[in-house]
């Protein structure tokens, strides 16, 4: 008789340990995944300024790497899964963290480019050494530095201005933001570049350097959009009879070129002979005192059409705005009554 085969009963598994197994797989991917999206989610990071540079063409390994080591995430991994899941790109630039963030937060900032810079405002009719203050002010240099990159780099507009001898006047006054290490040569550049796009935009053209010159000095001798024309008008007139123009701004300027600049104008400054002392020298000056805006830029390029050789300016009328004479006597009489006005407004 033959052996009866014998068949294997398996075991059977019962509905609790089934689900003890799905407990133990699930608790088995639930750690790392916690702990992932802990290292995600949860804010870490810098109390205090911390700067990351992410270069040109960097990798987000290496970008993670970068993070990591800044202390501003607290892992590469979660940083590039969080790229991995996004699929953004990722732009170069100096970012600057100074308070925890997740992770999700810091892809964000770099994915959107928001990069640290310095905001710096360069008003119309400043000149080269007010730029260079304020930008100091602001962290972006010592003056000097700025000041000898104005001198150098005339190389940018010497197809505008080929004997031109500093960037001055081709500093177009505006809002800037420049990264923290933006160099002397940078920042001139990016100045040069706002002054050709509005140069483009007003047609600019001929005789650059005359003209900006001209709205330099208009820029310096009133505030008063509506007035900007009459008073290039009045230079015009005073050029065409060789009248010298008598502008204090231009005397300012040569002082502060030969280091003699005081605060304040005197009479023996009127006297000191440089080539800016449009009392001793008929003529426009060598070139630019400051760096006009447009009004001004466009108030040199179409001067009114006045008989009007004398003007009382605007910065020193109590009333805020300018008088215009035609006639020695006339303005005589503007003067008398500026400094009447002046010593009634101090004796209120």
């Amino acid at each position: 008789m033959a052996p009866r085969k014998r068949t294997r009963r398996r075991k059977r598994v019962s509905g609790a340990e089934r689900i003890l197994w799905t407990l133990i797989v699930f608790s088995l991917l639930a750690v790392p995944a916690g702990a992932l999206a802990w290292l995600i989610l949860l804010p870490y990071g810098p109390e205090t300024e911390t700067f990351v540079e992410v270069t040109p063409g960097s990798s987000t390994v290496k970008i993670g790497r970068q993070l990591e080591a800044a202390g501003v995430v607290s892992s590469r991994y979660a940083f590039d899964l969080v790229r991995w899941g996004e699929r953004g790109r990722l732009k170069a630039g100096e970012y600057r963290f100074d308070h925890p963030a997740t992770v999700i937060e810091v892809y964000e900032r770099i994915a959107r480019g928001d990069v640290f810079t310095k905001t710096v405002t360069i008003p119309e009719g400043a000149s080269i050494f007010e730029i260079a203050a304020r930008l100091e002010q602001a962290g972006l240099g010592p003056t000097k530095g700025f000041l000898a990159a104005a001198a150098k780099q005339t190389g940018l507009v010497v197809d505008l201005d080929p004997g031109a001898t500093s960037l001055e006047g081709y500093l177009f006054p505006d809002t800037y933001s420049f990264a923290r290490k933006a160099t002397p040569a940078q920042i001139c550049a990016a100045m040069v570049r706002r002054f050709r796009a509005v140069a483009g935009q007003i047609g600019l053209k001929g005789n650059v350097h005359r003209v900006v010159t001209m709205a330099s000095l208009v820029e310096r001798e009133t505030a008063v959009d509506a007035q900007r024309p009459l008073v290039a008008s009045v230079f015009e007139n005073r050029l065409a009879r060789k009248i010298p123009l008598m502008t204090d701004p231009a005397v300012i300027y040569g002082l502060e070129l030969d280091g003699r600049w005081r605060g304040a104008i005197y009479e023996s400054d009127l006297k000191f002979d440089t080539s800016y002392n449009t009392y001793l020298h008929t003529g426009l000056p060598p070139g630019p005192v400051a760096n006009p805006g447009l009004r001004s830029l466009r108030a040199a390029m179409e001067p009114a059409k006045t008989d009007y050789l004398y003007f009382v300016a605007a910065g020193a009328n109590p009333q805020g705005g300018s008088v215009f004479s035609s006639t020695i006597e006339e303005h005589a009489r503007n003067v008398a009554g500026y400094r009447q006005a002046v010593k009634k407004a101090g004796s209120q």
